[in-house]
């Protein structure tokens, strides 16, 4: 594996912390959700995931549909990334909801999963987390 970028991040406070990637670039407050117990008003790691997450997943869009000869420059996706309780353990699910114009849905389906399997994101979820992939 030849190592191509590394991002830099510290992060101090845990949940109400706050972050700040090396080169200065990012710079957030952390805070926990309201629907989790926490005061709100700041962003949370669930959203720093979905944001991460979605750039990458069009990335690997782009690339599955030049190969079949489909335009995606209009394509977008809503990633939700939700924190749950499963048992005495916490974990997390997400769902891609995929919107690709100007063709069918199964199309958009099939392209919106093979996207998934080439994702270096979905890559990392996968066999971790439950992950539902729709064209909408």
């Amino acid at each position: 594996m030849e190592k191509l970028y590394t991002a830099e991040v510290t992060a101090t406070g845990g949940r109400d912390g706050h972050i700040k990637s090396n080169d200065g670039q990012l710079e957030f407050e952390i805070r926990k959700p309201k629907e989790l117990g926490g005061q709100g008003g700041a962003t949370n790691p669930e959203q720093l995931f979905a944001a991460a997450w979605g750039p990458c997943y069009l990335g690997a869009l782009g690339s599955v549909a030049e190969r079949e000869g489909v335009d995606v420059s209009e394509a977008y996706v809503n990633v939700l990334v939700s924190f749950n309780k499963d048992g005495n353990a916490f974990v997390l699910s997400a769902d891609l909801d995929v919107h690709i114009p100007g063709i069918s849905h199964d199309e958009a389906q099939s392209i919106a999963e093979k996207a998934h399997k080439a994702c270096p994101y979905s890559k990392a979820t996968r066999g971790n987390i439950d992950v539902r992939i729709t064209a909408i």
